[in-house]
């Protein structure tokens, strides 16, 4: 069963079509990973989904419920919802433990002490139990990152969208973020993510999408994607890929 649903994406800035026509399915419990040249629309697609951007049409379904409806209720949706970007966006004047609570205290309303002990177990789960009371200039750029999971995760959502969240640290920091995402993987947490590590992208998918101009040109098991991909473009942009990486 399919957690999400896009039927006919369409999105552009005055001339600039970014989704032309996207159709794709997210099973629960999967992991699809987004691959594509900068500009292909997978950062935008990311941001329709958590409704921080508007489509011009086609449907977006979250759970069966269309969540594109003008008339859904988009502070709930995204509720429900984890979204993790390449800047990690921690309030630097905040503990590690104040960031992640912040959310379920003043938007959700939980209790302090409930959204305390909820964020003390995902801190731990995400190997920053020692580091609650730390500020975010005291982590390295994997643990600032592994925060910004960590708050995300804390409201136990659904969905989760993680956005080239390893291009903004140092290559040897790369590998404790990606080993995370792949506990999360191996935990049936539903994740769409957008990467440019083709290893990774590998290992962990049960489904890659290739964008090309906005469009969804191939989607397949990575075995097959990376393997056999069927599309002459699909075949241009992996061997670029592997010449750039040596």
């Amino acid at each position: 069963m399919s957690l999400l649903s896009l039927r006919g994406v369409r999105k552009a800035y005055g001339a600039n079509v970014v989704l032309d026509d996207f159709d794709l399915d997210v099973d629960e419990g999967s992991c699809v990973v987004l691959i594509g040249a900068s500009g292909s629309g997978k950062s935008t697609l990311l941001r329709c989904v958590n409704l921080l951007e508007t489509v011009d049409d086609g449907v977006i379904s979250l759970n069966g419920v269309d969540i594109t409806d003008p008339r859904a209720d988009a502070d709930k949706i995204r509720s429900g919802i984890g979204v993790v970007f390449q800047s990690y966006n921690l309030f630097p004047h905040l503990s590690v433990l104040d960031n992640v609570t912040l959310a379920p205290i003043r938007v959700h309303r939980v209790r302090r002490d409930v959204a305390r002990a909820r964020a003390l177990e995902v801190l731990d789960r995400v190997g920053l139990a020692d580091k609650a009371s730390a500020k975010p200039d005291e982590l390295s750029g994997g643990q600032q990152q592994r925060a910004a999971i960590a708050r995300a995760l804390v409201n136990s959502p659904a969905l989760m969208l993680l956005d080239e969240i390893t291009s903004a640290l140092d290559p040897e920091l790369v590998g404790e973020v990606l080993d995370l995402l792949r506990d999360l993987r191996s935990d049936g947490i539903t994740m769409l993510i957008c990467t440019h590590e083709m290893a990774f992208a590998r290992e962990v998918a049960d489904q890659v999408c290739f964008l090309h101009h906005g469009r969804p040109l191939e989607i397949g098991p990575p075995d097959q994607l990376f393997g056999n991909p069927r599309e002459p473009r699909t075949r241009e942009f992996l061997s670029r890929i592997r010449q750039r990486e040596g």
